[in-house]
């Protein structure tokens, strides 16, 4: 191979390579530097150099931080999300949300992550788009983190690289190569170049690329390897020379899947897993990628469960157990058949809950179980996944139980008594004006964005500790008018860990 690449070698001008900035996701490609100079393929012409580059910026071009993909009118957020907030400020509020958040939570900080807003002041005019992205990518929403990337335009080195490593992730990469080489100010380095040329069917430049990276000694010997086997497989691996599979990137990923030798996306970050959710893979990696972007809240229960009802399990145990469960489940409810539904809800309910998962029960079943009357365990655990679901009201509107949880859910938890620390501390929240103090500060100074990030922040450290967290979380959001979202929350830490 290497005889081979050397014959092919023609002069052509080497791309210096520039170290990418230092991102918050340390698993992106360094697929684009900057600056560097452009490499010139193979038999393309070149014309003279530039004496001067003007950059020119048209007087309604559209500010990156602005862009979003929900108007004010879909969120009920404010144009001026941010208010006086410097963009250091929003990003550091973004990054220092808690991980693993409840679906309430979550679905409310990805609609400030999406809200169409005024930017904020200071900055680069890409700080908060980044941040935002970023925060999506970490929670495993591609689909949005790309639509957002679009809509900004992936046409600078911090944006392009995010928007690279998706398409890669998502088998996309003929649509980013195609822009890649569109656009090639982005200047590429030599692995994303030579990846693109060779995904483009021109082998002989792809190698001829490499030779060239290889003579300016810019690729490290695990590059070189990969590089050389991924334009040639017949290549034999070298146990000395490998890359790091522990902590891979997309490009990286995709190119070790692409010489046979495919990772399991179990131990990678959660973005990871979009590439196991291929038509490509089996069933078993399908689910097993399912269950953790469900768990994270971006792929929609509507998705899991028809994962699960794709067909019957071969096996049993872990996945094929839950599998199984929702197969039953969703046989009793088509038959419409009470006694069938009865048997099997407290089982499905038993092995999606050990997973994390029953918030995809509540939102596929809950209104519609709910509705069924069924009597005893199975009764219960229906009564629960209706109250965890959109529907939350109707359910308790329809029940004669007259716990706490019932008159939090039809909005007047004032009327009941509140039982637990949790419970009284989210009476409080709901019955008591919010505190001076941080929270109050945001909240009055109009910095609406910020004090939702916080609020996020205090009611998730709070469901795992100080409950006077969850108070005034509570409150904040609804001093900015998000009731549904306090309630929906408050509901899933009251019904987190069994049936009522």
């Amino acid at each position: 191979m290497r005889t081979s690449l050397a014959a092919l070698m023609i002069g052509l001008g080497g791309a210096a390579y520039a170290e990418a900035p230092l991102s918050a996701i340390d698993w992106l490609s360094d697929s684009v530097a900057n600056p560097a100079p452009r490499v010139v393929t193979p038999g393309e012409e070149v014309g003279p150099a530039a004496i001067e580059q003007i950059e020119v910026t048209a007087l309604d071009a559209t500010v990156p931080d602005v862009a979003g993909l929900l108007p004010p009118t879909a969120t009920g957020l404010p144009r001026a999300l941010w208010g006086p907030a410097s963009a250091e400020d929003v990003t550091a509020r973004i990054e220092a949300v808690p991980r693993g958040l409840s679906p309430a939570l979550n679905q409310l900080l990805v609609t400030v992550l999406l809200a169409e807003a005024n930017a904020p002041l200071g900055g680069d005019n890409d700080s908060v788009l980044l941040a935002r992205v970023d925060r999506l990518l970490e929670i495993g929403s591609l689909d949005r983190a790309l639509a957002l990337l679009d809509r900004a335009g992936p046409d600078t080195p911090e944006r392009f690289r995010r928007y690279f490593d998706v398409a890669l992730l998502k088998g996309r990469e003929q649509e980013a190569c195609a822009r890649l080489r569109a656009r090639p100010e982005i200047s590429p380095t030599y692995p994303a170049r030579i990846f693109c040329l060779a995904r483009g069917g021109d082998w002989q430049a792809a190698a001829v690329t490499l030779e060239t990276a290889n003579s300016l000694g810019i690729l490290t010997p695990e590059e070189d390897l990969l590089l050389a086997r991924f334009l040639d497989p017949e290549i034999l691996p070298d146990e000395d020379i490998a890359p790091d599979r522990r902590t891979p990137t997309p490009l990286t990923f995709r190119m070790l899947e692409a010489v046979g030798e495919p990772l399991p996306t179990t131990g990678l970050p959660l973005a990871f897993a979009w590439a196991d959710m291929r038509e490509t893979r089996g069933w078993k990696a399908r689910l097993d990628a399912g269950e953790r972007l469900a768990r994270a809240g971006v792929l929609s229960p509507n998705q899991l469960t028809g994962l699960y009802l794709e067909r019957r399990p071969s096996a049993s145990g872990g996945v094929w157990e839950r599998a199984s469960a929702i197969q039953a489940l969703e046989t009793g409810l088509a038959a419409g058949d009470t006694d069938a539904v009865a048997s099997a809800l407290p089982t499905a309910w038993e092995q999606m809950h050990a997973s994390n998962l029953h918030h995809v029960l509540a939102a596929q079943y809950g209104a519609e179980l709910a509705a069924l009357g069924l009597e005893g365990e199975a009764g219960r655990v229906a009564r629960t996944l209706g109250l965890l679901s959109p529907g939350y009201a109707q359910v308790a509107a329809k029940s004669i139980n007259d716990s706490f949880v019932i008159a939090l859910a039809l909005g007047i938890p004032e009327t009941a008594i509140a039982q637990t620390d949790q419970a009284f501390a989210v009476r409080q929240g709901f019955t008591e004006p919010l505190p001076d103090g941080a929270l109050r500060q945001l909240v009055d100074g109009g910095r609406t964005g910020e004090a939702i990030l916080k609020a996020i922040t205090l009611f998730a450290e709070g469901a795992d500790g100080d409950v006077d967290g969850v108070s005034q979380a509570i409150a904040a959001l609804r001093a900015l008018g998000l009731d549904d979202a306090a309630r929906r929350a408050a509901l899933e830490l009251l019904l987190a860990d069994q049936p009522v």
